[in-house]
């Protein structure tokens, strides 16, 4: 691989039809972050991973993640509960390392499939209503961190275990999301020190984010404005319809 390929974003030019597939993609993705707190990952990966390839992916929506993390993370940071949150983010940093190493040993294209059927995965056991209704004894709250940030560093997508297990806490709404919120922001710092580390694309990645970025904030600003306005079991469908095709993308190439 050539060092000017490396060192050149591969979804920045506007005669490429990519380009605007990308910044739809990231303005619908930070329209739903904005609005429930997650589905951003699982919408930029699949579709990013059959773009670019995996490798470029993960710092691409490392670098799309921070910014969104940090704004919807000033709203909401003092609703979490952070004796929940803590743990879960502690476990999910000691097991990042074991996703770096999938992301570079494993097949490309084995990891797109495999990014794709978890989400599918997921998004399903959501739409049948099924939560997690079970004890939270600290091993287990620790073993969904370290699941969760496992996935993280090989595919960007570290929410379908913590999702499942945050979404029926006994919490208030807003404190299940701003749980979300934080949890994400915690890990994220150290995810992009890792992925940043391992991805020979790295620096192309984190030019495509800056361009991009402008479009997912906008998205995120408008969510943020429709949370708790709108119709929220009508909006979570339609967040799901987006993921579900997302997914679907990434298992055809």
């Amino acid at each position: 691989m050539s060092d000017a390929f490396i060192l050149n974003g591969l979804l920045t030019n506007p005669a490429d039809p990519n380009f605007w597939i990308a910044l739809a993609v990231v303005f619908a993705g930070g329209l739903m972050r904005g609005f429930a707190g997650f589905g951003s990952a699982m919408l930029f990966a699949p579709v990013f991973a059959v773009m670019v390839s995996p490798a470029h992916m993960v710092p691409l929506v490392v670098t799309l993640e921070f910014p969104i993390g940090v704004m919807l993370f000033m709203e909401t940071r003092r609703q979490a509960d952070w004796s929940f949150v803590v743990p879960m983010a502690i476990a999910a940093i000691i097991a990042m390392p074991l996703g770096i190493w999938l992301l570079v040993s494993v097949d490309q294209r084995t990891l797109t499939i495999g990014i794709s059927i978890t989400i599918l995965v997921f998004v399903a056991l959501l739409m049948t209503g099924w939560r997690y209704r079970g004890p939270r004894p600290l091993p287990l709250t620790f073993g969904i961190g370290a699941a969760s940030g496992a996935m993280m560093a090989t595919s960007s997508v570290g929410g379908p275990p913590v999702l499942l297990y945050m979404l029926a806490a006994d919490h208030p709404a807003a404190t299940i999301r701003a749980n979300v919120v934080s949890y994400f922001f915690v890990t994220l710092f150290v995810l992009m020190a890792m992925v940043f580390w391992a991805s020979p694309t790295a620096l192309g990645a984190v030019i495509d984010g800056l361009v991009l970025c402008p479009a997912t904030l906008i998205g995120v600003w408008i969510g943020s404005r429709m949370a708790g306005r709108a119709n929220d079991q009508l909006y979570r469908m339609i967040c799901y319809v987006f993921i579900v095709a997302a997914a679907v993308i990434g298992l055809v190439g």
